[in-house]
């Protein structure tokens, strides 16, 4: 099984909540446990939160969710002017914002950019997902039969943003940040 959640989201601060219910929802019911999920969630948060703040001049964004063997994958697409995140500073310790990018970082498996200088960006977060025993997403994801089909964002496949933008990026196309 292959569980996707993908939307465009107005930028508004309300549709934070609609998208981080609708993946809570979905990790609970399979099963995946609480500190994962939290991890998840507040990844997914700092990411749509950059965007609604930082993200210009569009109206919308895009957010997919994929939940692939014992991975969650997200990636937030913004069609603004793009981002250098190699650039991207520490706050000062006495900053009151800028901590989203170090949030993401440390609660992240795998974090990806990829900036598109006039076209926007985008972020691909990576966790591994855990399970509560007995949980149905041991079977329903973990399964041999369905794990074969299902392949990982870096084993070459293309880098799905054109989902959202009509793009077509090779994943070796990203910045790679631990």
């Amino acid at each position: 099984m292959e569980a996707t959640i993908a939307l465009r989201l107005p930028r508004d601060a309300a549709s934070v909540p609609v998208i981080r219910q609708l993946l809570d929802a979905s990790l609970r019911a399979l099963g995946v446990e609480p500190q994962i999920r939290e991890d998840i969630l507040l990844m997914l948060s700092e990411a749509c939160s950059n965007v609604i703040q930082h993200a210009t001049p569009s109206d919308d964004y895009m957010v997919s969710t994929e939940l692939l063997r014992d991975r969650c994958v997200i990636k937030v697409v913004d069609t603004g002017n793009g981002f250098d995140f190699s650039a991207a500073r520490s706050p000062s310790p006495t900053s009151e914002h800028g901590r989203g990018l170090l949030i993401m970082r440390a609660l992240a498996d795998d974090i990806r950019f990829v900036n598109r200088p006039e076209r926007g960006s985008i972020v691909c977060l990576e966790k591994t997902l855990r399970f509560v025993e007995d949980a149905p997403g041991l079977s329903l994801l973990l399964s041999e039969e369905h794990g074969r089909h299902a392949e990982h964002p870096d084993s070459g496949g293309t880098f799905e943003d054109d989902l959202y933008t009509g793009d077509h990026a090779r994943v070796d196309q990203h910045v790679r940040v631990r």
